[in-house]
Protein backbone atom coordinates (compact mmCIF):
# COMPACT_ATOMS: atom_id res chain seq x y z
CA UNK A 1 0.00 0.00 0.00
CA UNK A 2 1.30 3.44 -0.90
CA UNK A 3 1.85 5.70 2.07
CA UNK A 4 0.19 9.08 2.05
CA UNK A 5 3.48 10.91 2.59
CA UNK A 6 4.75 9.57 -0.74
CA UNK A 7 1.64 10.82 -2.52
CA UNK A 8 1.94 14.23 -0.86
CA UNK A 9 5.62 14.38 -1.79
CA UNK A 10 4.80 13.61 -5.41
CA UNK A 11 1.92 16.11 -5.42
CA UNK A 12 4.14 19.00 -4.27
CA UNK A 13 7.03 17.90 -6.46
CA UNK A 14 4.65 17.82 -9.42
CA UNK A 15 3.30 21.32 -8.74
CA UNK A 16 6.71 22.86 -8.13
CA UNK A 17 8.29 21.12 -11.12
CA UNK A 18 5.55 22.31 -13.46
CA UNK A 19 5.93 25.85 -12.14
CA UNK A 20 9.71 25.70 -12.54
CA UNK A 21 9.42 24.31 -16.06
CA UNK A 22 6.94 27.01 -17.05
CA UNK A 23 9.01 29.89 -15.66
CA UNK A 24 12.32 28.71 -17.13
CA UNK A 25 10.82 27.97 -20.53
CA UNK A 26 9.18 31.41 -20.56
CA UNK A 27 12.45 33.10 -19.63
CA UNK A 28 14.26 31.25 -22.43
CA UNK A 29 11.52 31.95 -24.97
CA UNK A 30 10.75 28.24 -25.47
CA UNK A 31 7.38 26.52 -25.41
CA UNK A 32 6.13 24.88 -22.21
CA UNK A 33 6.76 21.12 -22.12
CA UNK A 34 4.51 19.20 -19.71
CA UNK A 35 6.59 16.01 -19.92
CA UNK A 36 9.72 17.74 -18.65
CA UNK A 37 7.86 18.76 -15.48
CA UNK A 38 6.60 15.22 -14.96
CA UNK A 39 10.09 13.77 -15.33
CA UNK A 40 11.50 16.36 -12.91
CA UNK A 41 8.78 15.63 -10.36
CA UNK A 42 9.49 11.88 -10.49
CA UNK A 43 13.22 12.48 -10.05
CA UNK A 44 12.63 14.91 -7.18
CA UNK A 45 10.22 12.48 -5.47
CA UNK A 46 12.66 9.56 -5.70
CA UNK A 47 15.55 11.68 -4.40
CA UNK A 48 13.44 12.97 -1.50
CA UNK A 49 12.36 9.46 -0.51
CA UNK A 50 15.94 8.20 -0.71
CA UNK A 51 17.23 11.10 1.39
CA UNK A 52 14.57 10.50 4.04
CA UNK A 53 15.57 6.83 4.17
CA UNK A 54 19.28 7.62 4.50
CA UNK A 55 19.07 10.43 7.08
CA UNK A 56 18.38 8.98 10.54
CA UNK A 57 15.32 10.16 12.41
CA UNK A 58 17.10 10.31 15.77
CA UNK A 59 15.59 12.72 18.28
CA UNK A 60 18.49 12.31 20.75
CA UNK A 61 21.29 14.51 19.52
CA UNK A 62 24.67 14.44 21.29
CA UNK A 63 24.94 18.21 21.76
CA UNK A 64 21.32 18.91 22.74
CA UNK A 65 20.49 19.09 26.42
Amino acid sequence: MIKVRYLVTFFWAFLLSQMLTYVISSMNGNTFNFNTGVILSIIFTVLTILMSAIIPNDKNHEGAH
